[in-house]
C-alpha cells in the first residue's frame, strides 16, 4: 500500500496551490473553495460553477471563484447526521434547469429522508418551485444514518441510498424503505419494473435492500451502480448493485457491534450478498467516484472512496477489488464528497477544512 502526502496550503480559491506526488510525478493541486461549514457534496452546472450543500441546508454556488448563497431551499430537518445532503445535477439540465436533493424531513416526532426537487433559471440567485416528491415511511427516530446520495441511472430514473436510520431490522423490512437503495421517476414515483412492484406489503420503490449507511454511490462505465456503506467496528463495505439482492444487514457483517458482539450470523448466508471489498478496520466511507481515465489513463476504472474517519482518499483497483493506493493529508480530512469534474479532473470536498479541491496533472 503506498501512502501519498498531499502538501498544499490553504489559500483562497481558486488558486494553484503545491503539489501533490502522484504515479508518475507531482499532480497540481487548487483550492476552489474555503469557509465552508459542514459541507456534504457538490455538483457541476453546464457553465462551469458548482454548486455545494452544506447539512445545515445552505446552497452555495461557487462561480468563477467567487462563492455565492442560492436561496428557495425549502423546510430542512437539521437532526444529528441528518440535514441537507446530496445534491444531483441531471443531464438535461441546461433544457430543465431542474435538479434534485436529498434532506432529511420532519416525520412527527421523528425524522426521515426525502426527496426534492427545484428549478435554477439561468442567472438567478434562488430556486424556484421546492417540492418534496418522495419521502422514506414514517416511523424513524434518532439522528443517525440517513444515507443519502443520488445517481442518475442510464435510462434516467434516479438511484437514491438510504440508510436504516439506526433501527437495525428495518433494513430486512420490505415495507419500509430504511436501509435501501430506492429507484424513482423524474417525478418521484417507484420507477417500473422495479423488483418488488408486485410484491404484497413491500414498498415498490426498493430496488435493493440490507444496506446500513450507504453515502457513497456511482456507476461504472458499463451503467452498472455501485454504492459503499458504512459498516459498525469493521465491514465497511463496497457492493455491486443488483435489482432485488439482499445485502445482508444485520444479518451478515465482516465487522462487530461497537460493543464488540458479534452481528448476526457472521460473514456470509445463503441468499445474501457479499461485498465486492471490505474494509477492517472501518475508515468510514464517504463519497464514491469510479474514474473515466480521461487525464489519468492508468486509473482508468478505478474507484475512489473518501474516508471520514481517518481522511484520506482510497483507491480501489482490479478484479477482485483491492485497495492499492491511498492519498492523505491535511487537505483531506474528514473527506466527505470526491466526483469527476467535467474535464477529468478530481474534485473532493473535505469537512474537516471546510474547503473544495482540485487536483489535475
Amino acid at each position: 500500500m503506498i501512502r501519498i502526502l498531499i502538501t498544499i496550503l490553504l489559500i483562497s480559491s481558486p488558486l494553484s496551490a503545491q503539489t501533490l506526488k502522484g504515479p508518475n510525478g507531482p499532480i497540481p493541486v487548487s483550492t476552489m473553495a474555503t469557509g465552508l461549514e459542514g459541507p456534504w457534496s457538490f455538483g457541476f452546472l453546464p457553465d462551469g460553477s458548482v454548486l455545494i450543500t452544506e447539512k445545515a441546508g445552505r446552497l452555495w454556488q461557487l462561480q468563477n471563484g467567487k462563492r455565492s448563497q442560492i436561496g428557495g431551499v425549502g423546510p430542512v430537518a437539521v437532526v444529528g447526521q441528518g440535514g441537507l445532503l446530496d445534491v444531483l445535477v441531471p443531464r438535461d439540465f441546461a433544457q430543465t434547469r431542474q435538479l434534485y436533493f436529498t434532506h432529511a424531513v420532519s416525520q412527527g416526532a421523528g425524522a426521515g429522508t426525502a426527496l426534492a426537487t427545484a428549478l435554477l433559471p439561468k442567472g438567478a440567485s434562488a430556486l424556484t418551485d421546492w417540492r418534496v416528491i418522495y419521502q422514506i415511511a414514517e416511523g424513524s427516530r434518532g439522528g443517525q444514518h440517513f444515507g443519502s446520495r443520488l445517481v442518475e441511472a442510464p435510462d434516467g430514473t434516479i438511484f437514491m441510498t438510504v440508510g436504516e436510520r439506526g433501527d437495525r431490522p428495518a433494513a430486512q423490512d420490505l415495507a419500509r424503505e430504511n436501509g435501501s437503495v430506492l429507484r424513482l421517476t423524474r417525478a418521484g414515483d417507484p420507477a417500473p419494473g422495479n423488483p418488488f412492484e408486485g410484491t404484497e406489503g413491500a414498498r415498490p420503490a426498493i430496488w435493493s435492500y440490507g444496506h446500513r449507511n450507504p453515502q457513497g454511490a456511482a456507476l461504472d462505465a458499463a451503467g452498472q451502480l455501485y454504492v459503499n456503506e458504512h459498516g459498525a467496528r469493521g465491514g465497511d463495505e463496497v457492493n455491486r448493485i443488483n435489482a432485488g439482492a439482499n445485502y445482508g444487514w444485520p444479518v451478515i457483517s465482516y465487522g462487530r457491534h461497537y460493543s464488540g458482539a458479534r452481528i448476526g450470523v457472521g460473514a456470509s448466508k445463503p441468499g445474501m450478498e457479499q461485498p465486492e471489498f471490505y474494509w477492517d478496520p472501518s475508515i468510514a466511507p464517504s463519497g464514491l467516484m469510479i474514474y473515466s481515465g480521461a487525464l489519468w489513463p492508468e486509473w482508468n476504472g478505478d474507484f475512489f472512496v473518501g474516508s471520514l474517519k481517518f481522511g484520506f482518499i482510497s483507491r480501489l483497483s482490479g478484479n477482485p477489488l483491492r485497495e492499492v493506493q491511498r492519498l492523505e493529508g491535511p487537505e483531506t480530512a474528514r473527506l466527505r464528497d470526491i466526483r469527476e469534474g467535467p474535464d477529468g479532473a478530481i474534485w473532493f470536498l473535505s469537512e474537516g477544512q471546510g474547503a473544495l479541491y482540485r487536483m489535475a496533472p
